[in-house]
């Protein structure tokens, strides 16, 4: 036990040697049993609950075959990976599966408020069997930094419409729908990947809500042969997407949106886009029912703004 207990405390210190002394390290997960655990989920269990101080969590290269749940009392957790590309968070749950359906497909399932991951993949394998989510996060004040989320239909749900979430410099690749759910998220220096002709988004935002989805600087691109690409359609009928200074490749349809067959949507939904470019870009055959911002209202729409709340955020 004393012996275990060294060698997690060397392990913490050459992790903070690695990552810089400002990166404070508290538990080390690896699947070669070098670390205190050899699994994500054991890590989180040990975590007292509701802790107000940020447990870090250092999750070293391998393959997490895991269905994680970060509960309500587990907060101010941060799961930080070795590396983007190895440290890998995979499981292969899908909705028709036993009747699963769509939101127990989760490969990471996030419940507990200040969420921190950083240099991460969250993958559903299950392949092109319909919804199957790899990341649903529910808590509020989550920050997901430089990961990757692999998936395809369904990849991504932000699945509370009081929840803040913000997503800077990931990977994000799907089918159909592969964003969505009624939550508030920024998403900053995205790539955002379709690997069919379908749906980006499928927002649910409610009617009281300000802001749903906003894409900032992000980069929406294809594999070979995606030519046929909606910007979102509406889940519920007050969905908001704001895609603004971002680059819309070719797979980019002219009319952009989708009015999920119900022409009724075209009436409540909050499509809007502003300064992008690339081909997709055009707004010459764009659907009469989505907005151009201006650059008065273009200027108003900053992560204060977005995020304001009944409490003040600002992602770290």
């Amino acid at each position: 036990m004393i012996k275990k207990l060294l060698l997690g405390v060397m392990l913490v210190f050459s992790f903070q040697i690695m990552f810089g002394q400002n990166q404070h390290v508290d538990i080390v997960v690896a699947t070669d049993g070098s670390g205190q655990f050899a699994t994500i989920q054991a890590a989180i269990n040990s975590v007292r609950d509701y802790k107000a101080k940020r447990t870090v969590i250092l999750i070293k290269n391998g393959v997490y075959h895991e269905k994680l749940i970060i509960p309500t009392w587990k907060t101010n957790i941060t799961l930080l990976g070795e590396s983007e590309d190895s440290t890998i968070i995979t499981y292969g749950d899908y909705a028709s599966l036993n009747n699963m359906g769509t939101f127990r497909t989760y490969t990471c399932l996030v419940q507990g408020n200040g969420f921190h991951a950083q240099n991460l993949t969250f993958e559903n394998s299950a392949g092109r069997v319909g919804q199957a989510v790899a990341l649903h996060v529910e808590a509020d004040c989550t920050e997901i930094i430089h990961c990757k989320l692999l998936g395809n239909q369904d990849t991504l749900f932000t699945g509370n419409q009081n929840s803040r979430q913000f997503y800077k410099d990931c990977y994000i690749e799907g089918t159909t729908d592969f964003i969505f759910g009624p939550a508030t998220a920024w998403f900053q220096n995205c790539v955002i990947c379709s690997k069919m002709n379908s749906y980006v988004t499928a927002a649910s935002t409610p009617e009281n809500k300000r802001y749903g989805y906003v894409f900032d600087h992000c980069n929406l691109v294809a594999k070979k042969g995606v030519t046929k690409v909606f910007l979102g359609r509406p889940w519920r009928p007050y969905a908001s997407v704001i895609y603004m200074n971002c680059y819309l490749g070719a797979q980019i349809r002219p009319d952009g949106w989708n009015n999920w067959s119900n022409i009724e949507n075209e009436k409540t939904a909050r499509f809007a886009e502003y300064h992008n470019n690339g081909p997709g870009a055009d707004l010459q055959y764009r659907v009469p029912w989505s907005h151009q911002l201006s650059k008065i209202q273009a200027n108003k729409v900053i992560i204060k703004s977005v995020f304001a709340g009944t409490s003040v955020w600002i992602p770290e």
